[in-house]
């Protein structure tokens, strides 16, 4: 049995608080929602008054009015509920996104990145029933009953009494205990469900790899495994809804039968008119379908449950860093110091780094080198405040990193790391993505520097050409080159680069190694590699052996 992090109650509790913003069409769709159950209650009960020739034409107007009154009020409440959940959900996505941001990467490193789109895109929108389909519908279960029990009790209490246990059973009781013995369920499919996409995302991006390595039937079978564990928790949630939907309707015949009893006996006992009974029994049955249809809503809420559960686990929790309210801009850095730096991932045993000093000064070119796992992008994690270390601290100005504001060091520092993502735009606004004010001639000097510009020259439509079209056809040095671009664009105090040319030729190697020699005196590049002829243009050379710096000489680098 899975422990769930939220309660029902507090989940429902925090759903209603989500819909604050979209209060006046909720309360509009709401009352569209009880009014039409009523003209709906009122159809039958003029019904009833023209079948027993009572009031023939006060019984047409009220038939034709009452029905046209559930036509518009079943068209205002589906329209107006959906356009404020629609609304609603827009600005879930962006506060999403704003959290998967302040998260990003140290707290996202263990989750895929195909459940994480999965939950901004799918889970979000499973999330919507609870606002188009659920309030109303909760709203006016509990409300027309109460005014179907005090018709009732005006007329013969006997009748209120054998509806109130009905009306408690199905519409309390039953939906608490069928959401409680199916949470677990709905759980089990969104997880599953976010694991397949992700797998299914993971296989697109590497379909090249998967075709050259003739990995396809085992990655289909893989698929088709997880394929089954979804259609498992299908049948379950289908199970678990035909139930939900059969069991109430049984309570609801059973009421039905237990109206005409007592209306039987009113009538028999000369308590009641017949006529009147007669009316009243047929509306309070028709009162019954709205609390019926409440079944409904509930077996639709496992999944709306289990997706508003994954995604409350990403709103709540906790940055890795947490930003201090009088943290301030450190202004154009001119010092980096790392002082007995040491650092450890929760999941690794060994520190990555142990007792690490260094002192990086304005304009200098520092190369990092070492073998795999030594710590070298662990240096640049903690320089970018992505983590806190665990002993130490490092300076820039002086000053310690969590006192200077993440926009600040995000502006100062920039990192260009291995894999360069590509939005579908144009190649200005992909190299413009940081400065999207940046005039086309700004974006051709950055990418003359990148030597990017006479490759993007020989495209028919140059800097418009659209990379949605064709990014998939880009190599990895083309690829690697805009990313430099984008980065040289923002003139940076600080250029960090991982592994800048591990996807260029030779020739672009010294091509880029020559741009970097034209930055200028004031900007510090910082460049880690685990080729020697990349770090041949540094002014100094730190080599790192089991977390700690080995003093390493360009000579030495040379003969490697």
């Amino acid at each position: 049995m899975k422990c769930f992090q939220y309660t029902l109650w507090d989940m429902t509790r925090r759903l209603f608080r989500k819909a604050i913003p979209i209060k006046k069409e909720l309360i509009i769709s709401t009352l569209a929602s009880l009014v039409g159950n009523l003209a709906q209650m009122g159809l039958v009960g003029f019904g009833a008054l023209l079948l027993l020739g009572q009031s023939v034409v006060l019984a047409i107007i009220g038939m034709v009015s009452s029905a046209l009154a559930i036509v518009i009020c079943r068209y205002l409440e589906g329209v107006i509920s959906h356009a404020g959940a629609y609304r609603l959900l827009s600005s879930m996505r962006v506060d999403l996104f704003s959290k998967i941001d302040a998260l990003a990467p140290s707290r996202l490193l263990d989750r895929e990145k195909g459940d994480i789109l999965n939950i901004a895109v799918s889970d979000i929108e499973t999330v919507e029933f609870f606002f188009a389909h659920t309030i109303g519908p909760m709203l006016t279960v509990i409300l027309l009953p109460c005014l179907t029990l005090g018709i009732a009790f005006c007329y013969d209490p006997l009748f209120a009494l054998c509806l109130v246990p009905i009306y408690l059973f199905v519409g309390v009781l039953f939906p608490l205990l069928a959401i409680r013995a199916g949470r677990q369920i709905g759980m089990t499919y969104r997880e599953r469900l976010g694991k397949l996409k992700s797998l299914v995302l993971e296989s697109v991006y590497g379909l090249k790899d998967i075709q050259i390595f003739g990995y396809g039937q085992k990655r289909m079978a893989i698929i088709d495994e997880k394929t089954q564990q979804i259609n498992q928790a299908a049948h379950g949630l289908t199970l678990h809804r035909q139930i939900v939907q059969a069991a109430p309707t049984f309570f609801v015949y059973l009421a039905r039968i237990l109206i005409m009893l007592v209306a039987s006996y009113l009538v028999s006992q000369g308590k009641s008119p017949l006529q009147g009974t007669v009316v009243l029994s047929l509306i309070v049955m028709a009162s019954l379908s709205s609390t019926q249809s409440l079944t409904t809503v509930v077996s639709s809420l496992l999944e709306t449950y289990g997706a508003a559960e994954r995604l409350f686990l990403i709103e709540d929790a906790e940055p890795a860093i947490k930003e201090d309210p009088l943290a301030k801009d450190c202004g154009p850095i001119e010092s980096i110091r790392f002082e007995d730096v040491s650092f450890q991932y929760a999941s690794d045993r060994a520190k990555v780094l142990d007792h690490f000093s260094l002192q990086i000064t304005q304009g200098e070119r520092l190369g990092i080198m070492g073998e795999s796992g030594m710590g070298k992008s662990t240096i640049l994690h903690l320089l970018l405040h992505f983590y806190e270390p665990d002993r130490g601290c490092i300076l820039i100005n002086g000053l310690p990193l969590s006192k200077i504001s993440m926009n600040s060091l995000r502006q100062r520092l920039l990192l260009v790391s291995q894999e360069t993502f590509l939005c579908n735009d144009t190649i200005a606004h992909n190299i413009a993505l940081g400065k999207p004010e940046a005039t086309l001639k700004k974006i051709q000097i950055a990418a003359q520097k990148a030597g990017i510009h006479d490759w993007i020259m020989t495209l028919e439509k140059g800097y418009e050409t659209s990379l949605g079209e064709m990014a998939s056809r880009l190599s990895g040095g083309e690829r690697q080159r805009l990313g430099i671009a984008r980065a040289l664009l923002m003139e940076p105090d600080v250029l960090i680069m991982d592994e800048p040319t591990s996807s260029l030729d030779v020739f672009h190697e010294m091509e880029l190694l020559g741009t970097l020699d034209q930055l200028g005196e004031k900007m510090t590049v910082i460049i880690v590699s685990h080729r020697p002829s990349t770090l041949t243009h540094c002014d100094r050379i730190v080599q790192l052996k089991d977390g700690k710096q080995q003093k390493t000489s360009k000579k030495q680098v040379s003969l490697l």
